[in-house]
């Protein structure tokens, strides 16, 4: 089996790694991947290098794939070999997974489009759970995968979506996907937006626009924490966000995608294997449309991969890894 993985600082590596050691479970599925998806977030504060943590390598990236299922326990009755899955896999060329934590890839949609739901799931927890509900006002912040994701998902939903990202390429993937208005930064003097936004899906991680979503919601507003705050990029005090969160009344919280259970449970509805599976479908129907918004890659060029992500060379918003030649 080969796998990728960070051997050290900026340093992707395809490496031969060991099989699974144990028997097939009756529960799971295992079979030979088709496609990974890049986590740029996650993956590249992995990747790259970091002063505030020591680091063990190496690390074995990887959170989202789709499979040709060829092994299948002896419990599943509703997988065969043959069938398409998705699965939270790691960025290697073979996946095995409990057969409950895999979604069938809908009939006519590519498996190289399927594996994005992945990427849905992360601001579509916050759909799960937010007071939000259309046609409600919802700013999106950060504009990369998961954030121009957030703002196909909420548009489609039903809610108005005001879309905002310094980055000039990323505004225009926005605006060509239907998305308006696309600014550059939040209109925080606009009457016709300020105080009046009943959500903001905060998906960059800056504390700047943490503070300006802040000023931006109206009283009970949410603003939720998507991006995640890898590193201090400004000299804000915390006393700035405290004051609009105690006299403005602001909803702040995280937006922790696994506040949604992986399964369905008896008492809550919603989960995010049900998540993944609907976003499979919105992707089959065109209600989230990402044609010209991804990039596949072979594995075996994973490190100019990541260094193009590192460096805001990637050619695309998204970046996958085609496995189907990686064991030919």
């Amino acid at each position: 089996m080969k796998q990728i993985v960070f051997t050290a600082v900026e340093r992707a590596e395809l490496v031969e790694a060991e099989g699974f050691l144990q028997p097939l479970a009756p529960s799971e599925v295992e079979g030979r991947t088709l496609f990974t998806a890049v986590s740029a977030g996650t993956e590249l504060h992995s990747y790259g290098p970091n002063e505030a943590e020591k680091r063990q390598y190496p690390v074995k990236p990887g959170y989202a794939a789709t499979f040709r299922a060829e092994a299948v326990g002896a419990e599943i009755a509703h997988i065969r070999p043959g069938d398409i899955l998705f699965t939270s896999g790691r960025h290697a060329s073979r996946q095995r997974a409990r057969a409950s934590h895999t979604a069938p890839v809908p009939a006519g949609l590519p498996p190289e489009k399927a594996v994005i739901t992945r990427l849905m799931g992360v601001s579509w927890s916050t759909l799960a759970t937010t007071r939000a509900r259309p046609p409600a006002r919802v700013a999106v912040t950060g504009l990369g995968p998961v954030g121009h994701l957030a703002a196909q998902i909420f548009r489609t939903a039903g809610y108005e979506v005001l879309a905002v990202d310094p980055d000039g390429r990323r505004r225009e993937w926005a605006a060509a996907k239907g998305i308006a208005p696309v600014l550059p930064a939040m209109p925080l003097e606009d009457p016709a937006w300020r105080r009046k936004l009943d959500l903001v899906v905060e998906c960059s991680g800056h504390e700047a626009a943490v503070l300006d979503a802040c000023r931006m919601v109206r009283k009970r507003g949410e603003v939720v924490l998507v991006g995640v705050p890898w590193v201090r990029k400004t000299d804000i005090y915390a006393h700035e966000i405290l004051r609009h969160v105690f006299y403005d009344f602001v909803d702040l919280r995280s937006g922790w995608e696994w506040e949604v259970p992986d399964l369905p449970t008896d008492f809550r509805s919603g989960s995010r294997m049900e998540i993944f599976a609907a976003g499979m479908r919105w992707l089959a129907d065109g209600r989230v449309d990402v044609d010209d918004l991804y990039a596949t890659v072979s594995p075996f060029e994973a490190q100019m991969a990541y260094q193009d992500l590192a460096r805001g060379r990637a050619e695309r918003l998204i970046t996958l890894f085609d496995w189907r030649e990686a064991e030919a």
